[in-house]
């Protein structure tokens, strides 16, 4: 498989400047607070048995960018990095952008708007001028932790940019330990899903007030596949973000019990096939090799 959302970070570049990086991470995180590099990244691939991953940015900054893409020069099993661009301003996006492409394993943009105060973000018009640059080069952008303040955004955005591809990370974050909550959720989960553009991944279900099992898990994976069908769905271990809720290996473990219920060709693409098509990678699914 491939895994399409993994992230990395050194604490040894914390701060740059007197800039603070990864303003979220602190102590509290506990065993999350430490660098976390590409040799145990690669390790820990290797040991699931996971052939390559697509770095996806941490830090809303160009720094985390760009000490994403030297990774990849250096790591061919970096298949991708989704990084951060100033959204907000389209001057400075498209200057980034014009950086950031030359290197082709440059496949997509993402920014931390859960951390962002604004919850009108995706509908900023500056935000959209900049996300039509995005999809004139033909790159996807990634949401993360949608809900609750940005999934209807997410929905509107995937209509009103039809040639954009939008990557729903972590499934919007369900809150399926609140029924109630649920249902707002799925409202604006399964509209996303009628936009053809729009995908999404299995992963981050590490969720408060749920066991992290297949059975605890399993209707949530079928309403994912009701709404988005195989071929929009992907899988991703945010490693080493779930490890506060389980090792890699029994990450993945549960995400692939869930999958083995489906086809042979209908695993082929959650594993795979939908991480290339969307992003772009230049490998050759396992199945076709």
């Amino acid at each position: 498989m491939i895994d399409s959302h993994l992230h990395l970070w050194t604490l040894d570049t914390f701060v740059t400047g007197g800039l603070r990086h990864y303003a979220w991470l602190g102590p509290q995180h506990g065993a999350l607070f430490r660098s976390f590099g590409e040799d145990e990244a690669r390790e820990t691939l290797d040991a699931a048995g996971v052939r390559g991953a697509v770095l996806v940015q941490a830090d809303d900054t160009v720094a985390d960018t760009e000490s994403m893409l030297a990774v990849a020069a250096r790591n061919p099993w970096v298949l991708g990095v989704v990084g951060w661009i100033r959204l907000d301003s389209p001057t400075e996006a498209a200057e980034q952008l014009h950086r950031f492409t030359t290197q082709p394993v440059f496949k997509g943009v993402r920014h931390l708007i859960h951390d962002d105060p604004r919850s009108d973000f995706l509908d900023l018009p500056a935000v959209r001028e900049s996300l039509a640059m995005v999809s004139g080069l033909g790159l996807p952008v990634d949401v993360p932790d949608a809900f609750p303040r940005h999934l209807g955004s997410v929905v509107r955005l995937a209509r009103e940019m039809p040639e954009l591809s939008v990557v729903l990370d972590h499934l919007g974050k369900p809150p399926l330990a609140d029924p109630e909550l649920m249902d707002s959720w799925r409202a604006d989960f399964c509209s996303l899903g009628r936009q053809p553009n729009a995908v999404a991944k299995l992963s981050g279900l590490h969720l408060p007030g749920v066991p992290y099992t297949a059975d605890a898990l399993r209707r949530l994976f079928e309403s994912a596949l009701e709404a988005f069908g195989p071929g929009r769905l992907m899988i991703g271990g945010d490693w080493p973000v779930s490890t506060l809720g389980a090792p890699y290996g029994r990450t993945l473990d549960v995400l692939l019990e869930l999958v083995s219920s489906l086809s042979p060709t209908e695993q082929d693409l959650v594993l795979e096939g939908t991480a290339i098509r969307t992003y772009g990678l230049a490998v050759t699914p396992l199945a076709e090799g």
